[in-house]
């Protein structure tokens, strides 16, 4: 029997008209979910995504509980590295830390290339679980972006500044290209397998690149994503753009051959239309404001979602990840009520 699969999410990526405002959110598998708690009593986050059939399982779980219109696979931007010679760890509290940090042209020529059949079956495989047997809604796949993936490759961990970053940006620009070049080459080869697995949308994530300015992105990351998304154009699945604190580059994104400007909480839908931005927009609740009486969420929702109805293409979201101390009753509330009170006001 084939499954039927709820493809609302995939037609307003496309900028084409729902019945609804389809909804998902981003860290929506694990972290305030009690079920997810219990299994990181006993393994790390590694852990899980090495086992299909657990990773499977944490995936889908919002998917059942929250009634969401997407499901976004469970794992970590760093999962490729190891595949490329990058010694990293997820340090509890900290975040990933990198034993052996670039710090020259030579240290770029060290690394290797990724080939994620052999290097990450697992996750290729809990792709396949999840799209041939079990979701009946669409699984977004995902990467890190050149910049983010560097800061980490350079800082050696989590930056508040991202000074050595900028620095190595700054006055190593031929090393800087061969970085970008090679993470451009490990994305799109690691996004293209995620597809064939089964993946039928793509989120680019570049959560620190709002450290740079304008003029700066111009010069030193359009050119790097203009590569990465015009090859992954040929895979003909939606792709979206989200970064942090990145609102001055909506519009740098909006000219990039994509399909969805993802927007944190600090721009709001109108004011992204009014800049010019056309295409899908996806956001953008504060997830503060799920710490909030019930009243103020539905209030602040409907503002999102009037301004997301205006024009064609909006797929609602957060303006960053769940956290821990989200309540799951809530999140189950809030895709009611974003379901239900757009869908009457699309009649």
């Amino acid at each position: 029997m084939v499954r039927k699969i709820n493809e609302t999410f995939l037609k307003a990526a496309k900028g084409e008209k729902t019945e609804y405002t389809p909804v998902w959110y981003m860290r929506q598998a694990g972290r305030s979910q009690p079920e997810y708690r219990k299994l990181k009593e006993k393994y790390s986050l590694f852990e899980i995504t090495h086992q299909p059939e657990l990773c499977a399982y944490v995936t889908k779980l919002p998917v059942d509980q929250y009634d969401v219109d997407a499901a976004i696979l469970y794992k970590d931007i760093m999962s490729p590295l190891p595949a490329i010679g990058v010694d990293v760890d997820i340090k509890s509290g900290i975040g990933p830390v990198i034993d052996n940090p670039i710090r020259s042209l030579a240290d770029v020529e060290k690394l290797g290339q990724i080939d994620p059949e052999s290097d990450v079956p697992y996750v290729l495989d809990t792709i396949r679980l999840l799209t041939e047997e079990q979701l009946d809604v669409p699984l977004i796949g995902f990467a890190g972006a050149p910049f983010t993936l560097a800061s980490y490759m350079i800082e050696g961990g989590p930056s508040k500044n991202y000074n050595k970053t900028k620095a190595f940006m700054y006055a190593e620009p031929k090393a800087w290209q061969a970085l970008m070049d090679k993470l451009a080459e490990m994305t799109v080869t690691y996004v293209r397998a995620q597809v064939k697995a089964g993946a039928r949308a793509i989120q680019i994530f570049d959560s620190w690149v709002g450290a740079l300015n304008v003029s700066d992105y111009r010069l030193f990351i359009k050119p790097v994503m203009e590569r990465i998304f015009s090859e992954l154009r040929e895979e003909d699945v939606p792709l979206i753009m989200f970064g942090v604190g990145a609102s001055h580059l909506a519009k740098e994104w909006h000219e990039l051959p994509l399909d969805v400007v993802g927007l944190d909480w600090r721009l709001p839908v109108q004011e992204a239309r009014a800049m010019g931005i056309t295409k899908t927009v996806q956001g953008n609740l504060d997830p503060a404001i799920l710490l909030a009486p019930w009243e103020v969420i539905e209030e602040r929702t409907r503002a999102i979602l009037d301004a997301g109805l205006a024009s064609p293409g909006h797929i609602f979201n957060l303006g960053h990840g769940v956290f821990p101390e989200v309540n799951p009753d809530v999140l189950k509330r809030l895709t009611s009520f974003v379901h239900e009170y757009s869908a009457q006001k699309r009649k």
